[in-house]
């Protein structure tokens, strides 16, 4: 059989490109891949479950659109298939002076953006959030909370019931173009395809040299690590409260996070991982460290970013160092409160240059389409990129 689509990669990106390719095209024949033996366990499966409003986009970039939109479209899918959300709101924190100067900066940015805030002072933020303690904050009411696997499981019933097929426990071992079609095969099946779309996020790479393309990336591994508070305070927090980012760095820090199962979890930091899929503390595959540790951008990333760096590795190191963090919006937490909670591992594309790439990142041939890096807010995003991946597959 040759199918019109194949789609490779089981994550929230995947699901959600082969859910739009079939609503282009209904009728048309689909299948989805995926090494794993269930959906959505890698990056979508252990992020922290934020529907993030987009404030800290700029105005008009295409990532502020996609999230604006990805939030309005997850919320209204979410209720399509009746799968819990919740529309918590969320603080951003500023606990000195230099966070207060960056706090008006995201207000600015907010409000350009179309979003509802509200600038709350040092009195207005202890009344919104007793546990919490700053100078200043500005709530987002937007912001919301959901499990996306549970998306993910829903975009798959999506997908079966307009007729595409989902293989699961395939990993992939050949990919091969034709004039004519694409041929992907694992150790015990083959399949054919007049086009070809992967999304494979930590492996994204290794699939397009796969795939036998040339690629001037490297897909390396960030640990995002949690905690999770102990039952007692799952009312600690009324919102999701982030600290005020630094600019100069890629993520958005330590910060506690209602779940939608109703727990509270802390995190995550950004600590260099030595396993692309091992999730638990000091894993190690040595095969993913020599892929990065061979590459040149990779050491000039390390350069550049050194000081950040051993800060994040201090923090995972030493739990008082992390406890630190996030005690200074949040005082009353203790060592005892922070228990064990599975990391998440972030793909974090980087070039020969050394560049941290926070944008799209797209190889196209005649009959692929790789997608090489999806930029955080990913799951938010996904179905209005879904959108994107698909337009831009079918119309090359």
């Amino acid at each position: 059989m040759i199918y019109d689509y194949c789609v490779i990669g089981g994550g929230i990106v995947g699901l959600a490109t082969a859910m739009q390719l079939l609503k282009e095209r209904p009728g048309s024949s689909l299948v989805l891949i995926d090494k794993e033996d269930d959906l959505a366990l890698h990056q979508t499966g252990h992020n922290s479950g934020v529907i993030h409003a987009g404030v800290y986009y700029a105005p008009g970039s295409l990532k502020s659109t996609l999230c604006k939109q990805g939030a309005l479209a997850t919320k209204a899918f979410c209720k399509d298939n009746g799968i819990h959300f919740e529309t918590c709101g969320k603080v951003l924190v500023a606990t000195n002076t230099v966070e207060l100067e960056r706090l008006g900066a995201l207000e600015q940015r907010a409000l350009q953006n179309g979003l509802e805030v509200q600038r709350l002072d040092a009195d207005a933020l202890h009344e919104r959030e007793p546990n919490i303690v700053g100078k200043g904050g500005l709530f987002v009411p937007s912001t919301g909370i959901v499990n996306y696997r549970q998306v993910c499981l829903g975009m798959a019933r999506t997908i079966k019931a307009a007729g595409g097929e989902i293989w699961l426990g395939q990993t992939v071992k050949g990919i091969q173009e034709t004039d004519q079609s694409v041929h992907v095969c694992s150790d015990g099946n083959t399949w054919t395809a007049s086009k070809l779309v992967v999304c494979a996020g930590l492996q994204s790479d290794r699939m397009a040299k796969l795939a036998g393309l040339k690629i001037e990336h490297q897909i390396v591994p960030f640990r995002g690590e949690y905690f999770r508070l102990p039952p007692s305070k799952n009312r600690i927090v009324n919102h999701l409260i982030y600290p005020v980012p630094d600019p100069d760095l890629p993520f958005l820090g330590i910060h506690l996070t209602r779940m939608a199962d109703g727990s509270v979890t802390v995190g995550p930091n950004a600590v260099l991982g030595f396993a692309r899929e091992g999730y638990k503390k000091f894993s190690l595959d040595l095969r993913d460290v020599a892929t990065y540790a061979s590459f040149p951008g990779f050491w000039k990333t390390i350069r550049a970013n050194l000081n950040s760096g051993l800060s994040e590795m201090k923090n995972s190191l030493f739990k008082s160092a992390y406890l630190e963090q996030c005690r200074r919006y949040c005082p009353s937490l203790t060592l005892e409160d922070l228990q064990p909670c599975e990391a998440g591992i972030r793909a974090q594309a980087v070039m020969r240059d050394g560049t941290l790439v926070h944008d799209f990142l797209f190889l196209q041939t005649p009959r692929m389409l790789h997608v090489c890096n999806a930029p955080s807010p990913a799951a938010t995003s996904a179905i209005p990129i879904g959108e994107m991946i698909a337009d831009k597959l079918l119309n090359a």
